[in-house]
């Protein structure tokens, strides 16, 4: 599936919603975020079922949701 030019990128999208989570759930994101890439490199980010970040890499990996008292990966 082609995503328009109009539309942003799945990164930009994550990188909105950690900069809207202005408290520890944006930093614990921006942290666990960090640690995906790093174990994977080539893992690609999407988003998901209304705005949760998901990475993939051959079907998913794990999302990471959040919540008012947490934040979740699966």
């Amino acid at each position: 599936m082609t995503t328009p030019a109009s539309e942003s990128s799945a990164s930009d999208q994550i990188d909105a919603k950690i900069a809207g989570l202005a408290d520890w759930r944006g930093e614990m994101l921006t942290r666990l975020r960090a640690i995906i890439r790093a174990a994977d490199p080539e893992v690609i980010e999407t988003v998901k079922w209304g705005g949760v970040p998901v990475w993939e890499r051959d079907g998913i990996i794990t999302t990471g949701e959040t919540y008012k008292t947490a934040v979740k990966l699966t």
